[in-house]
């Protein structure tokens, strides 16, 4: 049997925080949340988000791209959030694109609404 991928992990310095923002900024569902681990999921995707204060930089970290239906109202939420967005949206042919920043750990969100 092939190994099957089983989640993305992030170090987060709030983790209950961080758990806020995914599930309010882009409908992801909380499974479990304490205030050093918190695992949440959208579709078959499952995000952990672990406590590690230590280990963070204000530096980029990976980017994690989501599809979204409508970029603008999705861009709105996030920074009501606490995210920055880094540089204007984007209209390229397959559809619009931003880059934000989560400001609270300097995690990377990219997304797209397809054309």
């Amino acid at each position: 049997m092939a190994a099957s991928f089983r989640w993305i992990l992030q170090l987060h310095k709030d983790v209950p925080e961080a758990a806020r923002f995914y599930s309010q900024g882009l409908d992801f569902t909380v499974n479990v949340c304490t205030l050093r681990w918190a695992e949440l999921q959208s579709g078959p995707l499952k995000l952990a988000l672990m406590q590690s204060p230590k280990y963070l930089s204000n530096g980029y970290s990976s980017i994690r791209s989501f599809t979204v239906t409508d970029i603008n109202s999705t861009v709105t939420k996030l920074m009501a959030l606490g995210a920055e967005l880094d540089g204007p949206i984007k209209y390229e042919i397959h559809g619009k694109v931003a880059s934000m920043r989560y400001a609270a750990d300097g995690h990377v969100l990219g997304l797209c609404e397809p054309a």
